[in-house]
């Protein structure tokens, strides 16, 4: 199977830079797998493909401002977007009940990296900052971070949102007024672990409203975190997509939760993985008779056609880029060339795509 088998033509136009006023009223594309049908409906009508007895399954993590800009000393300018934090050669997991650790030392994407020679010291405002220590392949440094009080802090002070390049903010460091927007808008309602550097895009959607319409529907609701990194928007630059590798993230998932989630299956109860994050952490915990353990670590699945899923019954997904992993896992989850038609669908609909755009519930 080639990666160029997932390729698909898109106007710029319906690349969405912005997100709508109101997070619930993005437009869904129902795609029916044992139809091989489809239909455009509005997220708001949601509920009515739920009923008493489902289950539905948030990732919770919360994007950190995490891109990080200034000038080298030489003048030029550069860019940081810290991945995850290291702890010397041990490499300490991260701990969902007290989010980032203090620790100081990160794995970062530098822009450009082959200007950051060890030793480079950069300085981001006075509070923070950071010295390369190594280099690593395709843009990858580590750095030490120094601060003014509590990282956490710190990075809310001086750090940026880090949007996806397709979502255009040439002087994001500048543009106050979007950085604010996307501050709020490009993190769910639901956010409470800090830890990724990309927004699980499904749940932009949801308002508070609507989750207690579902509950109050009988849909149980459980939450997991997977901590959004390089492996999910990392570009494939193979030509066979069996020879990709992923990134490793941080996934854990908690005894509540998987009980939650067994108990309802046991019963007839449907699962809706929000967003292919979800996917891939439950995917992770599931043994071959779909059971959901509990357990937390580095979670370097790959999804693509060919795939048998164990715990997913039905996925609700934003619309994603050509030949990439994230289009692959929907692509094995609903059949590729059905996808790929819908997809064609969502295009002559003038749907908006990406991270700020519409949704596609798969049934």
């Amino acid at each position: 199977m080639l990666v160029s088998d997932f390729d698909y033509n898109l106007p710029e136009d319906l690349i969405a830079q912005e997100p709508l006023a109101d997070r619930a009223a993005s437009r869904m594309l129902v795609l029916d797998r044992g139809a091989g049908s489809w239909g455009h409906r509005r997220f708001a009508d949601l509920p009515e493909y739920l009923r008493p007895g489902d289950c539905f399954v948030l990732n919770d993590t919360r994007v950190l401002p995490a891109r990080l800009v200034t000038r080298r000393p030489t003048g030029g300018r550069t860019e940081l977007l810290l991945l995850r934090p290291l702890e010397g050669p041990d490499e300490r997991r991260l701990r969902r009940e007290s989010g980032p650790p203090a620790c100081h030392l990160w794995e970062a994407l530098a822009r450009p990296a082959k200007r950051l020679r060890v030793g480079t010291e950069l300085d981001f405002g006075g509070r923070l900052t950071a010295t390369v220590l190594e280099q690593g392949e395709e843009g990858l440094v580590q750095v030490r971070l120094d601060c003014d009080g509590e990282l956490l802090e710190a990075l809310e002070e001086v750090g940026l949102t880090p949007l996806p390049p397709y979502i255009r903010r040439p002087h994001q460091e500048e543009d106050t007024a979007h950085e604010q927007v996307d501050r709020q808008r490009y993190q769910t309602v639901y956010a409470e672990t800090p830890g990724a550097v990309a927004a699980p895009t499904a749940g932009l959607h949801f308002t508070s409203e609507m989750l207690s319409v579902l509950e109050a529907q009988g849909v149980a609701v459980a939450r997991l975190t997977l901590h959004v990194g390089l492996g999910t928007f990392r570009p494939v630059t193979v030509e066979r997509v069996a020879e990709h590798r992923m990134h490793g993230e941080y996934y854990w998932v908690g005894e509540a939760a998987a009980a939650l989630i067994n108990q309802r299956r046991a019963v007839g109860g449907r699962v809706l993985a929000v967003g292919t994050t979800v996917t891939r952490t439950l995917e992770t915990v599931a043994d071959e008779q779909g059971r959901v353990h509990a357990g937390e670590g580095w979670s370097e699945i790959f999804l693509y056609p060919g795939y048998r899923f164990r715990a997913v019954d039905m996925l609700l997904t934003n619309f994603h880029l050509p030949r990439s992993t994230l289009l692959m896992l929907v692509s094995a989850f609903a059949g590729r060339e059905l996808v790929l038609a819908a997809y064609a669908a969502a295009v002559e609909e003038r749907y908006r795509f990406y991270s700020y755009g519409d949704c596609m519930l798969i049934l």
